[in-house]
């Protein structure tokens, strides 16, 4: 602040980024205040709809989501949403992420009902857009099977955990944080399959 000003736009970035390092490190209630000042700056400089605004809204977003603050987190992931939408229009990765986010947090909140249309769509943009051998198709498909899973619908959850499982493992590697969580998350799912 002292070298560039308190209106500096590259201020509001190192903002967000030291929020980022305490939000990581779970100091929260360090990282808050850094998330809230550069979206504060981001929304004065920038307007309301810009991708920066988009990108602090959602941070601040998964900030209250990760301290148990869903009634927080919601309107913040929407507005998120719906920046990226005006922006970069309905069929957009960024999108596909916030449309998984939101997803996400109505699954924490056990609203299910809602979370799941959410991971379809961004399933859809993201196989549409990247490829069904992408990463991220793997994540979203075992962030549903994790839905369906918590639902109890194991029938419909297993062959999305395989099928997570296996595009993990053609393009991330057996040894892959990744890879490791989806089989971890497929056994699981088996052996309570097994048990009953």
């Amino acid at each position: 602040k002292q070298l560039v000003g308190h209106h500096h736009p590259n201020l509001a970035t190192s903002l967000n980024n030291l929020g980022l390092l305490y939000w990581s490190m779970g100091r929260y209630d360090q990282a808050e205040p850094l998330y809230q000042q550069a979206l504060e700056m981001r929304m004065q400089r920038l307007g309301q709809n810009h991708p920066d605004v988009a990108q602090s809204l959602n941070n601040l977003a998964a900030l209250y989501q990760s301290m148990g603050r869903y009634a927080q987190a919601e309107p913040l992931y929407q507005q998120a949403l719906d920046i990226k939408k005006q922006l970069l229009g309905h069929h957009h990765p960024s999108v596909a992420a916030s449309l998984n986010n939101l997803a996400l947090l109505y699954q924490s909140m056990g609203r299910y009902d809602q979370a799941e249309p959410l991971y379809q769509q961004a399933l859809e943009i993201t196989k549409k857009l990247l490829g069904e051998e992408h990463p991220d198709v793997a994540q979203t498909l075992n962030n549903l099977a994790l839905l369906y899973h918590y639902q109890g619908r194991y029938e419909k959850a297993e062959p999305l955990f395989v099928q997570a499982l296996e595009i993990a493992e053609r393009n991330l590697g057996s040894d892959h944080p990744h890879t490791v969580k989806f089989r971890n998350n497929l056994q699981i799912l088996r052996d309570i399959l097994n048990n009953t």
